[in-house]
């Protein structure tokens, strides 16, 4: 077996039903319970989720803002603003196009505050939509210029007969056209076996790779890790070694020329998604032309190789 590495920070207890530690997206397979809520994580919450949900939350927090104004100039008297159709259905519609033009600001000037109460509570919606629109914004920038790193990884790990020996392969390429600049990754292996007690705890091991660095990266890079004597996958073969309850922990940086920083992003690989016997389709050629082409619906593309 290759050499153990301490724990990384996962934890070493286990489970014969333990499902993966990181999912394919990078992000930690953990639940969170009886977990403590405060406001200052509200932005942090809104930076990270997707942006489909937060514009759906955006929406949402408006809808009820200014269905709460309307309800609140219904008690007032939509006489106060507009006179009244009789119909409280109407009046409410009213009351909340008034609504969302005070708190848009808009004011097409057709509905205006007539009475005291209903200026004041207007002045105060004015006030607080110009606070939500610049938080907004804020929060919009945010999402925007929040370095984070594009890299995708291939859906396939394979194993296959690679220089007298068997390696493991994966392969990732940049999803934007900006070049990775000294991109470095580093692969952790997680392996859960019984002890003598009948318990499950996890194993680590830092994979040792035929390349863990490179200048830059233009195309794909194929991360190697050849199952030699030093490889804790040496002892398996290729059918024992799928059936093991193992993972592998990708981490990658590299330089992004956008951000003018470093940005990094994380991977998983179970050990049953093993490809046996396939190589990559090379996903770069070049045309009549001499210009290399990255063609992206090839990175993906496997093929079966005999031994």
């Amino acid at each position: 077996m290759g050499k153990k590495i301490k724990d990384p920070g996962l934890g070493k207890a286990s489970s014969q039903h333990a499902k993966r530690m990181m999912n394919a997206d990078g992000s930690f397979n953990l639940v969170h319970l009886n977990k403590p809520r405060r406001l200052s994580d509200a932005y942090h919450y809104l930076v990270n989720i997707s942006w489909f949900h937060f514009f759906m939350l955006t929406f949402l927090v408006g809808f009820l803002i200014n269905a709460l104004f309307a309800l609140i100039y219904l008690s007032i008297g939509i006489e106060e603003i507009v006179p009244s159709t009789g119909n409280i259905l109407n009046d409410f519609l009213n009351a909340f196009f008034f609504s969302m033009q005070t708190f848009t600001t808009v004011g097409y000037g057709l509905m205006s505050p007539l009475g005291i109460a209903s200026g004041i509570v207007s002045s105060f919606e004015a006030f607080l939509g110009l606070m939500l629109f610049a938080f907004v914004t804020g929060l919009i920038y945010g999402r925007f210029s929040k370095p984070k790193a594009a890299i995708r990884f291939s859906k396939h790990l394979i194993l296959r007969d690679f220089n007298h020996t068997r390696a493991l392969m994966f392969r990732l390429v940049n999803s934007r056209k900006t070049v990775m600049i000294y991109p470095k990754i580093a692969v952790t292996l997680s392996l859960s076996t019984q002890n003598n007690l009948g318990e499950y705890e996890n194993s680590f091991y830092s994979l040792n790779l035929e390349r863990d660095t490179i200048n830059y990266l233009p195309t794909t890079w194929t991360i190697v890790h050849e199952l030699d004597k030093e490889s804790p996958f040496f002892e398996f073969s290729n059918e024992d070694l799928i059936k093991q309850h193992g993972e592998l922990l990708v981490m990658i940086s590299y330089y992004d020329e956008s951000f003018n920083q470093e940005v990094h992003q994380m991977h998983s690989y179970v050990l049953n998604e093993i490809k046996l016997d396939c190589k990559f389709v090379k996903a770069y050629y070049y045309n009549d032309n001499g210009q290399m082409i990255l063609d992206y619906k090839l990175f993906d593309t496997i093929e079966s190789v005999k031994s």
